[in-house]
């Protein structure tokens, strides 16, 4: 018996917990947010992941993101995959290594019916968002989360077309505001429990037309 699903028998009721082990997620960008939402959501029980990033892991990777020192130069879907694997050895992972663009994004998140996105460029955060509202999916975006100091500013709006975005919306990444563990794991962390909610039929308050 897997361990992990053992021991999220006792918190949540069957149906629940079938309901999020067969719900598959997206996740676009393997970096601070998504290399984090991903850990959290197999935690949660989710077990069925789709996985997207061309990058491989560096050494300035390590202050935020679900990586290791002796991972250093490895695909981060590789790598990312062999971390999930230690939680649950019964994933279902699809890889793909590969820059997600207009002409790919619909191949390979399709299937899925909850869309999360962890770019750090503007252009593909909105790109990824559009195109995943024109498929009629959930998607969950972040935008702030550099720095440090002050969490409770990372707030959470929703739209009544399905996208609901975390963080502060005003910190953007610089010099003198790195992105750090604590401030993007927060931002992660709450992307994570939107899925989670979303999936087990939670209402999602303050929506925007």
């Amino acid at each position: 018996m897997n361990p992990l699903i053992t021991g999220l028998a006792e918190t949540l009721p069957p149906d629940q917990l079938a309901r999020v082990q067969q719900t598959p997620v997206g996740i676009a960008g393997l970096g601070g947010l998504g290399s984090n939402v991903a850990w959290h959501l197999v935690r949660s029980g989710f077990s069925h992941l789709v996985l997207a990033d061309f990058d491989r892991v560096e050494a300035s990777n390590l202050n935020r993101q679900v990586y290791f020192p002796d991972q250093l130069g490895l695909l981060k879907t590789e790598a990312l995959a062999e971390n999930l694997l230690r939680i649950n050895p019964d994933l279902h992972l699809e890889l793909w290594s590969s820059l997600v663009t207009p002409d790919n994004v619909q191949t390979i998140f399709g299937q899925c019916s909850v869309w999360v996105e962890g770019f750090d460029q503007t252009a593909s955060k909105r790109m990824f968002v559009e195109e995943g509202l024109a498929a009629g999916k959930k998607v969950v975006g972040a935008s702030g989360l550099a720095g440090w100091g002050d969490t409770d500013a990372i707030h959470t709006l929703h739209w009544n077309s399905g996208l609901s975005v975390v963080g502060d919306f005003c910190t953007d990444v610089a010099d003198d505001q790195p992105p750090l563990s604590p401030r993007v794991g927060v931002v992660a962390a709450k992307q994570a429990n939107l899925v989670l909610a979303w999936v087990l039929k939670e209402s999602l308050a303050s929506a925007k037309p």
